[in-house]
């Protein structure tokens, strides 16, 4: 805060003091600022003798807004939609290779389940269900011979229920299901 005046007396003799995060004039005690963001790391040690950092990490292109909202989380070094979509896509597989589907089936599948996830209807629902109706609506739009008693057969999981899933999926998405037998 060197060269900078105080507002309240015009004095330049100005303490910046990295611990506390504000600027105070010497000569009237007028606190310039109270929330300085500095660029050096400062360590405390704690009353049972652990060294803490103090401070938060903010990024150069930071643009000072909330940190950590709505920021991505990271597993591992992956981001979670990503190991979400990819377990999806281990479901969606293994359930179509049963089936007798094709990889046409398994992809278009996936798409249906990134936007289900986008629309955040996956949540609440066990994921076999989410990726079942996935499943089922891509074989009602290829017209397929399959039906959800045999997805529901498969995976041991109540009709009723994969049902309302799949209803549920394809009035949010605005998806126009063929009617059986056209």
């Amino acid at each position: 805060m060197s060269g900078n005046k105080c507002r309240n007396c015009g004095s330049t003799n100005i303490e910046t003091d990295p611990g506390r995060g504000d600027a105070i004039c010497m000569e009237c005690g007028f606190v310039l600022e109270d929330s300085v963001i500095i660029s050096q790391t400062t360590f405390e040690e704690s009353s049972s003798g652990k060294v803490m950092v103090l401070g938060h990490f903010v990024a150069n292109d930071s643009t000072g807004s909330a940190t950590n909202f709505g920021a991505p989380y990271y597993v591992n070094g992956k981001e979670s939609r990503g190991i979400t979509i990819q377990n999806a896509r281990k479901g969606i597989t293994h359930l179509c290779l049963q089936l007798g589907l094709n990889q046409n089936c398994i992809d278009t599948s996936v798409n249906f389940y990134k936007m289900a996830l986008s629309h955040h209807l996956t949540r609440g629902r066990k994921q076999a269900h989410n990726q079942a109706a996935c499943v089922y609506i891509t074989c009602r739009i290829e017209r397929t011979e399959h039906m959800l008693i045999d997805i529901s057969d498969v995976l041991h999981i109540c009709v009723h229920e994969l049902g309302r899933t799949y209803l549920r999926f394809t009035q949010a998405l605005c998806i126009n299901i063929p009617a059986v037998g056209e």
